[in-house]
């Protein structure tokens, strides 16, 4: 098997290693009653014979493209060393998340426990976004929790000579030289069309002062809402649940003043090209549109029909945004550093809808949680990051199983001094505004 890494996955690692912080998924499962650990044992391991079961070996060569080895975790699921009241939960899950998460150096993904002391548990699930995007985290919890497992055919870490790596990687490099070509005449046309020489402009720059890299944590909040309710309210505004969920974002954008200079809220959708059997980490493409947020409170039809547009652009010209990404081995460090400082500031709204999950996604010790969610977050994010972005507001993403539907959110401003109960006042806002009741915690 060609374990050389998709040209979207090398562009994952790529912005890793030059921003220095990689995207995260985060999957959490709340239990009101005893985990049974043997069974989370077998689904430990079960996820390491699947998707998640790899690392990211790096090429010799300068431009050379990186492989998947394999890597099937940690040898054990980490459980704490004591249990802790239920109100502890969001500060354990807050040590989680700092505990370092790297698709090279490992681990690439991790799975702990937190007993409470009431009864119940706390189980998180944290994944690098280079090893699997939403959907591949779906794939992976699914199968493993089934009880399924997968020889994707990766060879061991380091199982190359530096002659053989070397001469195999120079083989692939050729062989994609066609494709650099072309990509390098797609951005041309990207270039033209724009009309801006964006790929000459500069990160924005911030005046100097301390405190920049202080570290900073962004909070989030997540929501829970009856599906039926859902659908009936998505109905009633001449939309979808999906189109819900963009009305739903519209409005959390407009209360935390993420809008464009027009007073529009900028939508930015991941649409996910995954197959069966597909190994790709980021099996996705985007389209985006803008919305007003204040016609989504009594008409989704509008939004509706931008997002058929917008899909029906995507499947007869494809994303041209795609056409460069041969050239990714290409570009140096620092142009990554410059175009997420662009691309952050154009203040988009994504809303990651991952649709009716499998029932199996909720029992990762074989019996149902009380409740879970994904949330997407970073580590090391610092103060000057937020700056230099404007604010920083995390996919907003969503999915249901088991009768509800769950909606994950993080957001901090430029200053850093958004804090989780701001944040909860604009959710429950958010759901007011959309004639909806649920639970945020």
């Amino acid at each position: 098997m060609d374990n050389t890494i998709d040209y979207m996955d090398q562009a994952s690692f790529l912005g890793l290693r030059a921003r220095g912080r990689d995207p995260l998924i985060r999957w959490c499962w709340i239990y009101d009653h005893e985990v049974d650990l043997v069974a989370l044992r077998r689904f430990h391991h079960n996820l390491g014979q699947g998707l998640l079961g790899r690392r990211i070996e790096r090429s010799p060569l300068p431009f050379g493209r990186d492989r998947w080895v394999a890597w099937p975790g940690l040898p054990d699921i980490e459980i704490a060393p004591a249990a802790r009241p239920r109100s502890d939960f969001r500060a354990w899950a807050a040590e989680q998340a700092v505990v370092s998460i790297d698709p090279e150096r490992g681990p690439s993904w991790r799975l702990a426990v937190l007993p409470f002391t009431e009864g119940g548990a706390a189980v998180v699930l944290i994944v690098s976004h280079t090893i699997a995007d939403g959907g591949g985290a779906v794939v992976a919890v699914t199968d493993a929790a089934k009880g399924i497992t997968h020889d994707l055919g990766y060879p061991p870490p380091a199982s190359r000579t530096r002659f053989q790596a070397v001469r195999q990687d120079a083989r692939v490099l050729i062989r994609g030289l066609p494709e650099v070509a072309k990509s390098v005449l797609a951005a041309l046309r990207l270039a033209r069309k724009d009309g801006t020489a964006a790929v000459r402009q500069k990160a924005p720059a911030i005046p100097a002062q301390a405190g920049l890299e202080r570290q900073v944590f962004v909070p989030s909040v997540t929501i829970q809402v009856d599906v039926e309710q859902w659908d009936k309210r998505a109905g009633e505004l001449g939309g979808s649940g999906p189109t819900l969920l963009l009305g739903f974002g519209a409005r959390c954008g407009k209360g935390l003043g993420w809008l464009g200079e027009d007073g529009m809220v900028n939508i930015s959708i991941p649409i996910s090209e995954r197959t069966p059997g597909d190994t790709r980490a980021n099996a996705l493409t985007n389209v985006t549109f803008t919305i007003d947020p204040d016609e989504v409170t009594s008409d989704l039809s509008g939004a509706r029909v931008k997002f058929k547009e917008a899909l029906q652009g995507l499947d007869e010209g494809g994303n041209e945004l795609l056409g460069p990404l041969p050239l990714v081995p290409f570009v140096p460090q620092s142009a990554v550093r410059r175009l997420e400082g662009m691309v952050l500031k154009s203040k988009e709204v994504a809303c990651s809808y991952l649709g009716d999950q499998d029932p199996a996604t909720n029992r990762p010790d074989g019996t149902d949680a009380a409740s879970t969610y994904l949330l997407p977050f970073e580590q090391g994010i610092t103060f000057g990051d937020l700056r230099r972005a404007d604010g920083i507001f995390h996919p907003l993403i969503s999915g249901r199983v088991d009768g509800r539907m769950w909606i994950a959110i993080g957001f901090s401003n430029a200053e850093g001094t958004t804090t989780r109960d701001e944040l909860e006042v604009v959710a429950r806002g958010a759901l007011d505004d959309m004639g909806l009741s649920g639970t945020v915690e």
